[in-house]
């Protein structure tokens, strides 16, 4: 197992170090494609680009101001080092991490009683006014983006309210998220043989006890890939928490691009951070599934 964790942990490591080196490759070149024009940086951060095409006497040229190109040190420290601005990305991915955290606890909880509603409703028939809500729920849900649910329930729900707007982003993916973990724990479920449910029923086991000792534990080894899917779906799509004006990572990322007028470094910053994360939680899920399938043999 410790090796296994050193493999994975390495893994981790060699992925993060091959992007900073593309990355670093790539703003090497965007740098060079600036050949043609120079330009010069104002106090406020703001390139100014400067031409000597029109120029017709040595007074003129005098007059436009020009300067070197940055190099990709000064760059850095002007999107990162410079006024503390690093700490706008690290505000942000606290932010995300919480907003993931939260909501995927709270899709889970949800996502799993939508699921045995319907699943009741398909083997026993019961709960059918319930079941018809829970689909209703669904379609709506899963039918509309979760950029649009967040601004409904922010500008529409809690529009006379001072709520924080990180609440607000919990409970609006935690919403988006169980639709999606409903229909994958339903089909996980409906995927264990029939024999095992009459099993429950010859021993004399309520539907609700033969759920939760016999079909779920099931159930959730067959889910568990479809449900870290899920999850790394879930901390994308909180990208989109700016438009209530919440500062996520990526906020974060684009404040800093408004500060320096400078896209490439803030952004692919962004995109690393993001691509970390997504592959701590791919090899926490691989953990996951080795662990249970090593507890089946």
């Amino acid at each position: 197992m410790k090796l296994i964790k050193r493999l994975i942990a390495a893994a981790v490591m060699c992925s993060v170090l091959l992007c900073i080196a593309a990355a670093a490759v790539i703003a090497v070149g965007a740098a060079d494609s600036l050949n043609d024009e120079d330009y010069c940086t104002t106090a406020s951060g703001a390139r100014t680009f400067t031409s000597d095409k029109n120029s017709d006497d040595g007074s003129s040229e005098s007059s436009i101001s020009t300067s070197e190109k940055p190099s990709l040190q000064d760059r850095f420290y002007t999107n990162f080092i410079k006024d503390n601005r690093y700490k706008l990305l690290l505000n942000g991915l606290k932010n995300t991490l919480i907003i993931t955290l939260f909501a995927m606890i709270l899709g889970l909880i949800f996502g799993f009683l939508l699921a045995i509603v319907r699943v009741a409703h398909d083997k026993n028939g019961s709960a059918k006014f319930l079941n018809l809500l829970a689909k209703l729920y669904i379609t709506v849900i899963r039918g509309t983006p979760a950029s649009i649910q967040l601004m409904i329930i922010y500008f529409v729900i809690f529009a006379s309210s001072d709520i924080d707007q990180v609440l607000v982003a919990i409970i609006a993916f935690g919403i988006n998220s169980s639709a999606y973990v409903a229909e994958v724990v339903r089909s996980g479920i409906m995927s264990i043989d029939v024999g095992q449910f009459e099993a429950g029923k010859s021993l004399g086991l309520k539907f609700s006890t033969t759920m939760t000792t016999i079909i779920l534990p099931q159930a959730f080894k067959n889910v568990l890939p479809a449900l870290g899917n899920e999850f790394i779906s879930l901390l994308k799509e909180t990208s989109v928490s700016g438009f209530i004006g919440l500062a996520d990572l990526t906020r974060g990322g684009d404040l800093i691009r408004g500060i320096t007028y400078d896209a490439f470094m803030p952004l692919i910053a962004v995109a690393l951070i993001y691509l970390v994360i997504v592959i701590g939680l791919s090899s926490l899920v691989s953990l996951m599934e080795r662990k249970l399938k090593k507890n089946e043999r």
